[in-house]
């Protein structure tokens, strides 16, 4: 008998459930002391991008309430990892960017998990995650638009 799609949807996002679960795990033991994984994506994505942004585009880029990225990017402010300022033109808005210890922090993260996750790409094989990676980016595309 073939398995329904829903079968086949259920099996999907429960090996994507048990496989971020997983992988969160393993990569937050693995960042420097101290450095928790959303303070590794916030630094990831500021040092990637290379521009400030407001407190709110990050809270969408991340999908987190602007509260839970509040607190964030206090503690990240505190540990000196990104300077938050005020928009010159509306007082009620900030900007924030990283720092040159953040981005030292989130390079020590990254040289500190690449490894990790390098094996992982070693063991399944290149040309298997690649052929992969457009199935879980459209799925991530389409999960997006469905907010």
């Amino acid at each position: 008998m073939a398995e329904s799609h829903e079968d086949i949807a259920v099996a999907l996002f429960g090996e994507l459930f048990m496989a971020d679960q997983l992988a969160r795990n393993r990569v937050s033991k693995a960042l420097p002391r101290g450095m928790e994984l959303s303070h590794f994506g916030v630094l990831n994505h500021l040092a990637r991008g290379n521009e400030e942004k407001s407190p709110a585009q990050l809270a969408r880029a991340f999908h987190v309430t602007r509260g839970a990225m509040t607190n964030t990017l206090a503690k990240l402010e505190w540990a000196g990892h990104v300077h938050i300022r005020p928009d010159w033109d509306d007082a009620r808005r900030k900007f924030v960017s990283i720092s040159p210890s953040g981005r030292a922090a989130r390079d020590a993260a990254v040289h500190s998990i690449a490894p990790l996750i390098s094996e992982f790409v070693a063991d399944l094989g290149a040309d298997r995650v690649r052929a992969v990676l457009p199935v879980l980016r459209e799925l991530r595309t389409r999960l997006e638009g469905n907010e």
